[in-house]
């Protein structure tokens, strides 16, 4: 067998002080991708109580590394400090909220808790319960101030103060109940420099039933920089920023993808975990430049005004790799190139699995139209009238009728009541019942009439905005309620060429569904050929 075997670590003892300490000087330390204290107080107390009674609370498991992480760095509303030099970080990768809720108790410290403060000093041990009792409690008695005594002050406090308070008797308690928490020791395992990998493999397998990290998760600790100012959970978020709206929905996974494939041609998850995070932090800002030009470019060439109907994220990816070697806009082949491997992809639903292989040979691909050659393709795409019909049932989610949403988006579509531009808006789009989509020949119109399948098909669906009042249609025939919009709209022809439909020759006035039906299968056919270079098509030669 290759590589190392990890031997495994033995657990450690440390005492209160030792712990405390060391979170505190910044050394113990919580990487970002924990997630939020979560515990209530009273699960705090609890936690206190097992101490006091000398039960086990589970071991500490700790990674030991020279790698600086993006980590939390306060707890409650505690600032801790960085790491000190020459020292070596301990992030917590299981016991995060009983490390936490010790510090805060501990420490006295209060925690915003949604939007709440929540005062983890009011915690209390009760000097009169019995051993098998709650000695620490979140309740307590007001009027028996004897009885009862923060844990804090039960640490810290002053024996001459505490002697004005509490009987011999009590003193005692206290005395012996501050020895249980001194003397307490904490079991930790302490992993040795471990890659992240190794490290994020331990976290996640702690966490079974509970959170798995996103790969974008492990690359944000692992990429982090102080000195550089490098925070991708905050470049991510800026990116998103000047992406604006109408490209919101793209995934932070696209976004590694592509940086990965333009730093090594390849992009499955361990490819993305072995990045250097120095050439990661140096391609950051071109890489991303290059995903706007794409997007910019699925926009004004496509006509893709929004990321929701976009057949795939992961189409971005090798669109920014193109624009990343190629700053400026295509023209001539390489324009038509583009144009045939962006519908190859979308209609023949190929990033639906294996994505980061495929991506990786995609690369190959944009490579081979930069250097303005037409790439070979291993597969078939099937754009036939009748292929369009058997797969054409409406569900927004599926790549194939996102291509096809995409084709009426291009035409730039126009509202049926006076021919301007109808405005398509991805918070619309999430779903097949939303605003941005009509059907031409209204389903309660065809209820009975037509099997539920070519009702509901994408050859039914028009891309319309909300100023289409369609509870006027409701079941109305098309002939009616198209009258209705012919007499204000007399551009109404060319506004529905717009649409794809032909408004006299699809049996529009003859209220002909099946007439409809296969004329706009044919002309959708026959604009997707006009996308595609096919074997008997030849391409355009340069200008």
């Amino acid at each position: 067998m290759g590589g190392e075997v990890m031997i495994q670590p033995e657990p450690q003892s440390i005492g209160l002080s030792s712990l405390l300490n060391n979170i505190e000087s910044g050394r113990i330390k919580i990487p970002q991708f924990q997630r939020e204290y979560v515990w209530e107080k009273k699960a705090a107390s609890q936690l206190l109580d097992s101490i006091a009674k000398g039960f086990p609370i589970g071991t500490f498991i700790l990674w030991e590394t020279q790698e600086e992480l993006r980590s939390v760095r306060n707890i409650g509303n505690h600032l801790l400090p960085d790491t000190p030099v020459g020292h070596i970080a301990q992030y917590v990768l299981d016991g995060q909220q009983r490390i936490t809720s010790l510090y805060t108790c501990f420490k006295g410290l209060s925690i915003n808790k949604n939007g709440k403060m929540e005062d983890f000093s009011d915690i209390y041990l009760d000097l009169e319960a019995e051993e098998d009792g709650e000695i620490v409690t979140i309740d307590y008695e007001m009027g028996k101030p004897t009885r009862y005594i923060k844990i804090y002050d039960l640490l810290y406090g002053k024996i001459s103060t505490l002697a004005k308070i509490y009987t011999e008797e009590g003193l005692e308690k206290i005395d012996f109940y501050k020895a249980r928490f001194t003397s307490y020791q904490f079991s930790s395992v302490v992993l040795k420099n471990a890659p992240l990998e190794v490290a994020t493999e331990v976290f996640t397998r702690l966490n079974v039933g509970g959170k798995t990290l996103t790969l974008f998760e492990i690359m944000v600790a692992k990429t982090y920089d102080q000195e550089k100012k490098f925070d991708l959970a905050e470049k991510f978020d800026l990116l998103m920023d000047d992406i604006g709206e109408d490209y919101k929905t793209i995934s932070s996974s696209t976004i590694l993808q592509t940086i990965s494939l333009i730093l090594k041609k390849d992009c499955t998850r361990k490819q993305i975990l072995k990045l250097d995070k120095v050439s990661f932090i140096e391609i950051w800002e071109p890489a991303t430049l290059a995903v706007k030009k794409a997007i910019d470019y699925f926009k004004n060439q496509y006509g893709i005004p929004v990321s929701k109907i976009l057949p795939y994220d992961a189409l971005l990816a090798p669109f920014s790799y193109f624009f990343f070697y190629h700053p400026d806009r295509p023209l001539d082949r390489k324009k038509e190139y583009l144009q045939d491997f962006f519908w190859r992809v979308a209609l023949s639903e190929r990033y639906s699995s294996g994505v980061e292989t495929k991506l990786g040979q995609d690369v190959k691909k944009i490579e081979k139209i930069l250097d303005y050659q037409l790439p070979s393709y291993d597969y078939e795409v099937n754009i036939s009238a009748d292929k369009i019909i058997e797969q054409g049932w409406f569900s927004t989610g599926r790549s194939f009728i996102k291509a096809l949403l995409c084709l009426f988006a291009s035409k730039g579509p126009k509202s049926f009541a006076d021919n301007t531009k109808v405005h398509i808006d991805n918070a619309w789009l999430q779903i097949a019942t939303s605003k941005n989509y009509h059907h031409f020949f209204p389903k309660a119109y065809l209820k009975g009439k037509e099997d539920e399948y070519y009702i509901n098909h994408i050859l039914n669906i028009t891309i319309v905005d909300d100023f289409l009042n369609k509870r006027v249609i409701r079941a109305k025939a098309p002939s009616i309620y198209m009258s209705d919009f012919k007499r204000n709209n007399t551009e109404l022809s060319k506004t529905m060429e717009s649409h794809l439909i032909d408004l006299n020759n699809f049996g529009i006035w003859d209220n002909d569904y099946d007439t409809f039906f296969n004329k706009r299968a044919e002309l959708i056919s026959k604009e997707l050929n006009s996308k595609l270079i096919l074997k008997n098509k030849k391409p355009i030669a340069d200008s």
